[in-house]
């Protein structure tokens, strides 16, 4: 499911459509003008944002391209009831995905939604269950496509069998250690951007040499916008790669 995030000063134009999106399983927050839609948006990772046009104060348009100044993958669907056709064409001419024309429905949203890109493909490597169901609904709730390996020996054989955009890997990981894991990755050409999860410092101690081949390190218990930004710098690594 997707974090969705529906900037407009209408109030119950925007709560009707949080409500309609909610009762399919994805999660929304509100802003209710642009300055307050940048703020949220530094801070939680959306998978998809409706953004009004017309806007009190700073505009949907030059909202916008704040948004993709801070996210440039950011997926955000313009919405307007007004004739704005330049503003809008500038909206397009930055990334947006498109417009819509209020009244529109609801529907027309929800199917957007089924349609948003899955933003990578992201492999968690950690024995410890109560840490994975943390972590999987919020990465699957930003948009990503998520698998989970218990021990080092299955993430090794999912990373030489599947395609893997980021791999978030425990360091204390049962059967094979991260670091051994990792090494049988690099000796088998198989490394994808890395994300390293340790209980405390005194593994990134033990283990300094494979942090500094990877791409940052989370320790326990972390707050959900590090993982999400650092499972995001990863990915857009992968990617851009």
């Amino acid at each position: 499911m997707t974090c969705v995030l529906i900037v407009d000063d209408d109030r119950d134009h925007a709560e009707s459509l949080a409500d309609v999106i909610e009762m399919r399983g994805h999660t929304v927050q509100l802003a209710y003008s642009g300055e307050e839609a940048i703020d949220c948006f530094r801070d939680t990772d959306f998978g998809f944002v409706l953004l009004d046009v017309k806007l009190p104060g700073i505009n949907g348009v030059d909202t916008f391209l704040e948004l993709k100044k801070i996210r440039p993958a950011a997926q955000v669907m313009m919405m307007t009831g007004y004739s704005v056709e330049q503003l809008v064409a500038q909206a397009i001419e930055g990334g947006a995905l498109g417009v819509l024309l209020k009244p529109f429905a609801a529907t027309q949203v929800l199917e957007l939604l089924s349609k948003v890109k899955e933003r990578g493909r992201v492999l968690i490597a950690d024995g410890d269950a109560d840490c994975v169901n943390a972590i999987v609904p919020i990465l699957e709730g930003a948009g990503y496509s998520v698998e989970v390996a218990a021990t080092g020996p299955e993430a090794l054989e999912k990373m030489r069998r599947e395609n893997v955009d980021c791999l978030l890997l425990n360091l204390r990981l049962p059967v094979l250690s991260g670091s051994e894991l990792y090494a049988q990755l690099v000796a088998a050409g198989r490394t994808v951007p890395t994300v390293l999860i340790t209980g405390g410092p005194e593994d990134a101690e033990q283990d300094a040499r494979l942090r500094s081949q990877t791409c940052g390190m989370l320790f326990k218990p972390f707050d959900p916008n590090a993982l999400l930004t650092a499972i995001g710098s990863a990915v857009s690594l992968s990617q851009a790669g």
